[in-house]
């Protein structure tokens, strides 16, 4: 008998036009977009902190976002985000990750003068650089991120 461990990703990016938009809580666009794909050095860092082995931990204190401009296709072979220039890991907000049920979820929240580039690429990481393990990458051509606008982005995964 096999048995299968299914898990579920959403991204979720809340664009506002500016600050005072995301202050009033007022959109002007949200987006879903579903799956991803685990990295080899993601499930490695899963499978050690299962086990009681040395790792640095997903949690609040060492958790970032990433995003970046390159569209490059997933590949588990992976080492974080592929972009060159235009990239930026940004720690998650106070109080993420936040786990309900059996999803987890971790938000950023890329302010006016943050990651004003286009949006293709996306990743959560234990540090803030390729150099971390990264969870995972999910490649989505998602617009360009103007100058002024603040845009959040969370990462929910639902475990069954």
């Amino acid at each position: 008998m096999e048995e299968v461990l299914r898990y579920k990703t959403v991204w979720t990016i809340t664009r506002y036009l500016d600050d005072v938009a995301f202050v009033c809580g007022i959109p002007y666009s949200v987006a879903q977009i579903e799956g991803n794909v685990l990295l080899n050095e993601g499930i490695t860092a899963l499978l050690n902190l299962l086990c009681g082995e040395t790792e640095t931990d997903f949690s609040e204190s060492n958790a970032y976002i990433g995003v970046g401009d390159s569209s490059t296709a997933e590949s588990a072979s992976q080492t974080g985000l592929q972009a060159v220039t235009n990239k930026l890991y940004k720690a998650v907000e106070s109080g993420y990750p936040s786990i309900s049920d059996q999803t987890v979820t971790w938000r950023a929240i890329f302010g006016s003068s943050e990651a004003n580039f286009d949006w293709n690429e996306f990743t959560v990481a234990n540090g803030n650089s390729d150099s971390a393990d990264n969870l995972n990458r999910k490649t989505s051509t998602q617009g360009t991120k103007a100058s002024g606008q603040t845009w959040t982005l969370d990462l929910g995964i639902t475990f069954s």
